[in-house]
């Protein structure tokens, strides 16, 4: 999900009357005021209007421009003209005839789920660790981890960016282009982190590279999967090494069954990855491309859909790359978490379950509050209300988690800070602001980077520094966006 508000799918339905794009010339003495025919044909959108600038997007995406809005209406542009229509227009919010459709509707056991899938993965470094034998690194970290953070960071990246563009084609209704980018991109990827661990490690640590190779190709097909809406299928997937990382905590486990469940577990997924995307090899290209409007959002990597994203020239690759720098930037940030407490790191992961749920729930509150609100000032009320409220039970929820693994004092602040960092830099997501939530996400990851690499201050106080400065930030841009109507359509 740059920082401008654009109309998503289903903000203009068709029952909607189209704008005139041309009028019959009269004489000027018997021509009636082209603006109050306009308000006639619109009379129904612009009475349910909250703000302006949804009826201003509403005659953007019609494709009226400002030379032909002077021409016709004799106005500036789209602004002044929605601006008059709104005046002109008296308010009537009228109740639907039968249920309101709500595209952010999901149950809570499904982000729950994905947040458990999120998180079990690092099992695998329970299981793998004794593989890992050896000495310190040069920065007094146990063997291969310097190897196996540079290939997550990549898969991280890489993933985020290819998780927007196969949602930017789900959101087309084109799922062959999206199983076709995920066929294309996962194994590119998977390739890019391997060689980026092996450039890392160097020629002495040849199991840290194989580890980093198998987690390269994990992401992949996890994220082929968890795009395709197959949570259900990774989990089971990811059973069997998860139990045998539990026993491994209880009872003495040998390499040898380590590395079974290890790499049956990855082969399973890989396989799994390769059958649901499998399709587009047998499906020809012309195919799929009819615009399915049930398709519902899919939370925080589907991008709006602007009138440049067509099923014949598809989303744009440079869309995506806001994503992916979101992407390195917040993982960046965790794993910083990660390396000073891992119990806390996986608090963190667990919670952007009940994170991605409340994400929802906000958004669905908003869009009642576009209906139920009469004033902008009124609904940017409501919208703040909403949001804190979401944030925090947010907050509360990471704090349980945090607290049940024993985390205490300025870790617990900083942890908690960096959890106001992620959701916030999520819903700037949802808002199609993600440039606004990259740029200062990664302004926090390189200032955390230089503080920790020049050794400036004390370890235990940068992380809350950068995490607050951060979410202020991050807090400001997403109250600049709680009162744009079209923000929330």
């Amino acid at each position: 999900m740059s920082g401008s508000i654009r109309m998503p799918p289903g903000a203009r339905p068709d029952t909607l009357p189209a704008v005139p794009r041309q009028r019959t010339r009269r004489p000027r003495w018997a021509r009636p005021d082209p603006v109050d025919e306009l308000a006639a044909r619109l009379d129904d959108f612009i009475a349910a209007a909250v703000h302006p600038d949804e009826i201003a997007a509403l005659l953007e995406s019609d494709g009226l421009s400002d030379d032909q809005i002077r021409e016709r209406y004799g106005v500036k542009n789209s602004f002044a003209l929605a601006e008059e229509l709104y005046e002109r227009v008296e308010r009537r919010y009228s109740e639907p005839d039968g249920p309101v459709h709500d595209p952010w509707q999901v149950g809570l056991l499904g982000c729950l789920l994905r947040g458990l899938v999120f998180a079990l993965p690092g099992l695998g470094y329970v299981l793998g660790a004794p593989l890992l034998a050896g000495p310190q690194d040069d920065f007094g970290l146990p063997a291969g981890t310097v190897p196996l953070l540079a290939g997550a960071l990549c898969g991280w990246t890489w993933n985020q960016g290819l998780a927007h563009r196969a949602y930017s084609w789900l959101g087309l209704g084109d799922r062959t282009a999206a199983r076709r980018t995920l066929l294309r991109g996962a194994p590119a990827g998977a390739l890019l982190g391997s060689l980026v661990a092996a450039a890392v490690a160097g020629t002495g640590d040849p199991a840290a590279i194989a580890f980093a190779a198998g987690q390269s190709c994990y992401l992949g097909a996890a994220t082929a999967l968890l795009v395709m809406g197959r949570e259900r299928t990774l989990l089971a997937a990811l059973l069997p090494m998860a139990v045998g990382a539990v026993l491994a905590l209880i009872h003495p486990v040998p390499d040898a069954a380590r590395l079974a469940l290890l790499s049956g577990s990855l082969a399973v997924v890989a396989v799994l990855g390769l059958f649901e995307v499998a399709p587009t090899v047998r499906a020809p290209k012309g195919r799929g491309a009819v615009l399915d409007m049930r398709l519902p959002p899919r939370g925080r990597d589907q991008p709006q859909r602007t009138r440049s994203q067509t099923t014949t020239g598809g989303p744009h690759l440079s869309a995506s790359f806001p994503y992916a720098l979101f992407g390195l930037a917040t993982g960046t940030l965790v794993l910083y978490a990660a390396v000073g407490d891992t119990p806390a790191a996986v608090a963190l992961t667990l919670s952007m379950g009940p994170a991605e749920w409340l994400l929802y729930r906000f958004r669905s509150g908003s869009l009642a509050g576009l209906r139920s609100s009469r004033t902008p000032r009124a609904f940017r009320r409501t919208t703040a209300f909403k949001v804190a409220e979401c944030l925090a039970v947010y907050l509360a929820a990471l704090l349980a988690l945090t607290l049940a693994t024993g985390v205490t004092g300025v870790r617990l602040a900083g942890l908690l800070l960096l959890g106001v960092v992620l959701w916030t830099g999520l819903l700037l997501q949802s808002f199609g602001a993600v440039l606004g939530a990259a740029a200062v996400c990664s302004a926090a990851a390189l200032a955390q980077t230089i503080a920790l690499a020049t050794h400036t201050g004390s370890p235990h106080w940068i992380a809350p520094i950068v995490h607050g400065t951060a979410a202020i930030a991050q807090a400001a841009l997403v109250c600049g966006l709680l009162g744009r109507a079209t923000a929330h359509r």
